[in-house]
């Protein structure tokens, strides 16, 4: 196993730590996320008692098969989202998408009590935050002049995989190259603004804390 892998799998085996019996846990997207789906299925296999509600069909698919029960319209909160990100500034904002399941991933993070978000070291970005293009949800109708309106606010945007990568929701997603993001609370509400944009991949002020495996370790980053 790489060292990313190895730091990957650090931060999901430290994100276990929170999970008491009992509760209604959110479950992310990606590769990071995985090893907390696996980890998280031996516990239960264990005797630990708890409700998962995922935030995509494959993470829904992986969790049921490591035995954990997947609640599909639960409409109160979690008590915790444990979740992964493409990148993290200095202040615990987050650029999410890159599995493109980021509308409800922003929908479970919006309604848990606590969100943890469980990254390798080379998420952390310091200055370097929107070197990974942002991934902005668009509804497939005038999706390239959804495309276009985007791109007049300084990015150079394409749709994933020429328009045919198609989420969860039916929607498309445009990776959009801003180059360094000095300000995502005002991006992000630009981008809101565009008709036909669904979501964006900025998680402003939403992380209680970022779980980092960094080499031999996890180092836990408390954001409020």
């Amino acid at each position: 196993m790489s060292l990313c892998e190895d730091e990957k799998k650090l931060a999901a085996n430290e994100a276990l730590k929170y999970i008491k019996d009992g509760m209604i846990v959110g479950i992310g997207t990606g590769s990071t996320v995985d090893y907390f789906i696996e980890g998280l299925g031996k516990r239960v296999a264990s005797g630990l008692r708890v409700k998962g509600v995922s935030s995509s069909l494959k993470s829904s698919d992986l969790a049921r098969k490591h035995g954990i029960e997947i609640l599909d319209d639960f409409q109160g909160m979690m008590d915790i989202d444990v979740d992964g990100a493409d990148q993290v500034d200095e202040k615990g904002n987050l650029i999410k998408g890159g599995g493109g399941a980021l509308l409800r991933e922003k929908i479970v993070a919006y309604n848990s009590r606590n969100v943890c978000i469980i990254v390798d070291s080379k998420k952390m970005a310091g200055n370097d935050f929107g070197s990974f293009p942002l991934p902005v949800e668009v509804t497939p109708y005038f999706a390239s002049g959804t495309v276009r309106h985007i791109e007049k606010l300084g990015a150079e945007c394409t749709l994933r995989q020429n328009g045919s990568f198609v989420t969860d929701n039916n929607n498309l997603i445009a990776d959009c190259k801003f180059g360094r993001i000095k300000d995502p609370e005002t991006l992000h509400s630009k981008i809101r603004e565009i008709p036909g944009v669904v979501e964006v991949g900025l998680f402003i002020g939403m992380a209680n804390e970022i779980i980092v495996g960094s080499g031999k370790q996890a180092r836990v980053i408390k954001i409020k």
